[in-house]
């Protein structure tokens, strides 16, 4: 396939993908494509799937039915799909994950050296660039327990952002923050959105959905109720369940 053909390929395909976790049926044939470029926000009730269904596109968690292509590479069982699949993917979860005993300029530099095989020098400079992208550079030599947790979770976006990842997943990245913290790493996904990061945001901020989202998909029961812009979403949903959902989270 040529450069030109893969760019317009959707870098992200999911077909009719369905999840168990014993007898519950925790996804119920989940189709999407995601352009290059493009950001997607996942909303919707507790237990509704969303968070399930993220973590299948880096195959943190195993679907058992449909299929998931990720940049042209198809999920398998084939451990070198999946170590290239998460190559290419950076991961922001509600718990930043920072290894306490190391410092945020090590947290950042950590994959680079040891996956990408980058020297030292090197690693620490794009670390250093990052930071300041995130706001924070001042921090690079303290250690996770001295920061705020929404200075951990701009160290956590840095650290994802350190492999040059072609696509971003955020599974509820602010939830665990408190409420003056989330505008400071909503800010900086902001900011990765308008460079044009593809990415894929499981999340209840809806100022920032209808402020960055290409594509907004809502989640209940496993299955993908209702899909379209921000436009269509909040200002003529057409499912009952979509209507209900955005009326009690919107009157927070």
């Amino acid at each position: 396939m040529s450069d030109q053909a893969k760019a317009e390929q959707p870098i992200i395909i999911c077909r009719d993908v369905h999840k168990w976790y014993g007898h519950y049926h925790a996804l119920r044939g989940i189709s999407m494509e995601v352009k290059r470029g493009e950001v997607v926000v996942i909303f919707g009730p507790s237990g509704s799937g969303k968070s399930t269904f993220i973590r299948t596109i880096n195959r943190l968690e195993e679907h058992q039915r449909g299929e998931i292509i990720v940049d042209g590479i198809r999920l398998s069982h084939d451990v070198r799909d999946i170590e290239r699949v998460r190559m290419e993917t950076g991961m922001v979860f509600q718990q930043f994950n920072l290894f306490p005993h190391l410092t945020v300029l090590e947290n950042i530099t950590l994959a680079p050296i040891w996956v990408r095989g980058w020297p030292r020098a090197q690693a620490e400079e794009v670390a250093m660039q990052l930071l300041r992208r995130v706001g924070i550079p001042e921090q690079a030599r303290k250690y996770p327990g001295q920061l705020s947790g929404g200075q951990q979770q701009r160290v956590a976006i840095a650290r994802a952002l350190a492999m040059q990842p072609k696509i971003m997943l955020f599974d509820e990245p602010t939830s665990a923050l408190d409420p003056e913290m989330i505008k400071e790493v909503l800010d900086v996904m902001i900011e990765l959105a308008e460079s044009g990061m593809t990415m894929m945001v499981v999340t209840h901020e809806m100022g920032f959905a209808r402020a960055v989202a290409d594509t907004m998909y809502f989640f209940d029961q496993g299955r993908i109720v209702e899909s379209g812009t921000p436009e269509q979403i909040f200002g003529d949903p057409k499912e009952a369940r979509t209507k209900l959902f955005l009326s009690q989270i919107l009157s927070h």
